[in-house]
């Protein structure tokens, strides 16, 4: 981009390109991928603005982080992740109240009582354009900044397959891969900058469905303490064969305990694998993905039209 980013801020953070499985490189170094908002912040001696990567303004709703305009005497641009912390770990449910605060005394003292943190992984404009400087160089010059209470550089690793081991085990979003020559590709999504999330998976029941244009969104549920439970919604294409073996399933009788939504439900005997990123407070599913769309639920259904047969041909 030949535009100068300080004066033309009609622009988008770089995206990154997703990846199953961890790896190994010398071309590559790994760093945490932190479960927060992605954020731009544009500090100076006469401005500070943080700016989410949907190009929203959430400056006032963080007034904690305008400290961080100290740390600068030059035109500065980070990349990075506003993230909020609870006993230790990563809390995405606690950074999310704070982004729905709209009363200024309750940002206030939001801010007080669960200040959050800005983890700057990059840095794209220091009084020039340093998109088309290599990643390397980038953090030599991010890392002149000194970590304070919040503000806090990303620190990075050699191993990606170990790191994603512990991120793993500690219940952390997921690890990325960065090519230490690559540059800084605004809105694009290039094998620069690669995630690898530490998904969950879990078995399902199918309570219900709602009809879009595309085909469904199957209403999902489990079972607590004898309470059948919505969690979520996961999207199911017309084109699956699964798509005309639920519209046949319909029934008039809710099952959910939590859900009184306008909606087409059937009964929860069937199963389905679910892939999510996390479970919240209220034990709703994040970024649930039905991963095995045919053959489970297919083959519980078939199971059970065979069962039928079988007992019509005896009579019974």
């Amino acid at each position: 981009m030949n535009k100068d980013l300080w004066k033309n801020r009609d622009f988008k953070v770089m995206l990154l390109k997703e990846c199953d499985k961890p790896f190994n490189s010398k071309d590559y170094i790994y760093e945490i991928k932190f479960d927060g908002i992605r954020a731009l912040i544009f500090t100076g001696k006469n401005e500070f603005r943080i700016i989410s990567r949907n190009g929203i303004d959430v400056t006032n709703i963080f007034p904690e982080l305008t400290s961080i305009k100290k740390l600068c005497k030059k035109n500065v641009i980070f990349d990075g992740e506003i993230v909020s912390m609870e006993r230790g770990k990563i809390s995405f449910s606690k950074l999310s109240k704070r982004m729905h605060l709209k009363n200024k005394n309750n940002i206030m003292k939001e801010s007080t009582i669960n200040p959050v943190t800005f983890v700057a992984f990059d840095i794209i404009y220091e009084n020039k354009n340093l998109t088309t400087v290599e990643l390397l160089e980038r953090k030599e010059i991010l890392n002149k900044y000194k970590n304070t209470e919040f503000f806090v550089k990303s620190v990075c690793y050699k191993d990606g397959i170990k790191l994603f081991d512990k991120v793993k085990k500690l219940g952390i979003e997921g690890v990325v891969a960065k090519y230490i020559h690559g540059e800084y590709h605004i809105n694009e999504r290039t094998d620069d900058f690669i995630k690898i999330k530490n998904f969950k998976y879990g078995d399902f029941f199918i309570g219900g469905y709602l009809e879009n244009k595309n085909g469904l969104s199957l209403l999902l549920g489990e079972y607590s303490n004898g309470n059948f439970m919505f969690v979520g919604k996961v999207s199911l294409n017309k084109k699956y064969s699964l798509y005309e073996r639920i519209l046949k399933l319909r029934k008039s009788k809710n099952y959910f305990c939590n859900l009184s939504d306008d909606a087409f439900y059937v009964k929860p005997s069937i199963k389905c694998k679910v892939q999510y990123l996390e479970k919240t407070e209220n034990n709703s599913l994040r970024q649930p993905i039905l991963k095995e769309r045919d053959w489970w639920v297919w083959m519980n259904i078939i199971v059970k039209e065979i069962l039928v047969l079988q007992m019509n041909l005896l009579g019974k």
